[in-house]
């Protein structure tokens, strides 16, 4: 009880704040240093998914539809037994959170019935470490009616809290795309204007736009190896977005469609979108420096008004009570 009173002072959290912050500054200066090849990993990934898609072809010419093998059965994980033994998959809608794992850069079934489990387990976790904290640190003075609410409190933060954390993975994937997306329907462009088909073209795009962002070509490559194995070049368009979900690849998957459907050139498609494109990054880059003004508002009055004051007032305070 000594050791967590002690814990609990204010010099003592003081000093433990202090030592966090120094070696997060350390872990962020080192981080790089450590920092593997992620385009190369990603895409160990991309190629795995392209196997994958290779197998899935094979079993539907093979039309393989006997029974599930007990050995199947075993290799399935904890997780995978959890998902099945309590039907998470219809409770938590497996199909919307299998759309948003891939947006995210989660493909594999493993990862679905990873979220899925946590999604049960990170409540109960939660609650339950709560439910303690409140019973045994602060048992004088948190009352009992008030920890169970402390512990429903917890349950519904943690439900949230695996949704909120693949949000913000989508977030950073969908800005690394959409900030070299520009660059990437140029060097598309000039694929195609020399005389290179669409998969050859994307092929070489994401080999050279893998240096700006590993995400855009991790998809571009998933793309080339849907065009090849899936019957129908359209769903594998529509996969591109749907994967993205932004609105400037929509434009451009839209665009290729109708191309490769009515015969239309594909170069001056790709031009009219790279400039349009363009101008719309031009565009909310403007927006981005209209709104700084009053964004600095705020911190101006908080942070610089009181310093002004102080360098302009001070020596007239102090003079005056020297005269005093």
């Amino acid at each position: 009880m000594n050791f967590i009173t002690s814990i609990l002072k204010i010099e003592m959290i003081i000093t433990i704040l202090a030592s966090l912050a120094a070696f997060g500054t350390v872990i962020a200066l080192a981080a790089p240093l450590f920092d593997g090849d992620k385009l190369k990993s990603r895409m160990k990934l991309v190629t795995d998914e392209r196997d994958k898609l290779k197998q899935q072809q094979r079993a539907q010419f093979a039309a393989s539809s006997g029974p599930v093998k007990l050995r199947d059965k075993a290799k399935r994980g904890i997780y995978a037994r959890l998902v099945e033994s309590l039907n998470l998959r219809k409770i938590f809608e497996a199909e919307s959170s299998r759309e948003r794992l891939r947006r995210a850069g989660f493909r594999s079934e493993n990862n679905l019935m990873t979220f899925l489990a946590l999604r049960m387990i990170i409540p109960i976790i939660l609650a339950i470490l709560i439910f303690v904290y409140t019973s045994t640190v602060y048992a004088e003075k948190v009352a009992p009616n008030m920890r169970i609410v402390s512990a429903i409190l917890g349950l519904v933060a943690g439900f949230y809290i695996p949704n909120l954390a693949l949000s913000n993975i989508t977030k950073k994937r969908q800005a690394s795309i959409k900030k070299a997306w520009s660059d990437a329907l140029d060097l598309l462009l000039i694929c195609v204007e020399s005389g290179m088909a669409l998969e050859p073209a994307m092929q070489r795009v994401a080999k050279e736009i893998g240096s700006q962002s590993v995400p855009l070509a991790e998809e571009m490559t998933l793309t080339v190896a849907e065009l090849s194995f899936l019957q129908d070049r359209k769903k594998a368009l529509d996969n591109l977005s749907k994967r993205t979900g932004l609105e400037t690849v929509k434009s451009v998957v839209t665009s290729l469609i109708q191309s490769e459907k009515y015969g239309t050139p594909l170069g001056s498609a790709l031009r009219v979108l790279a400039q349009e494109n363009r101008n719309e990054r031009m565009s909310e880059a403007e927006r981005k420096a209209a709104a700084l003004p009053p964004k600095l508002t705020v911190p101006m009055i908080l942070f610089f008004l009181p310093v002004i004051f102080v360098v302009i007032l001070g020596p007239s305070i102090i003079t005056v009570m020297h005269s005093k």
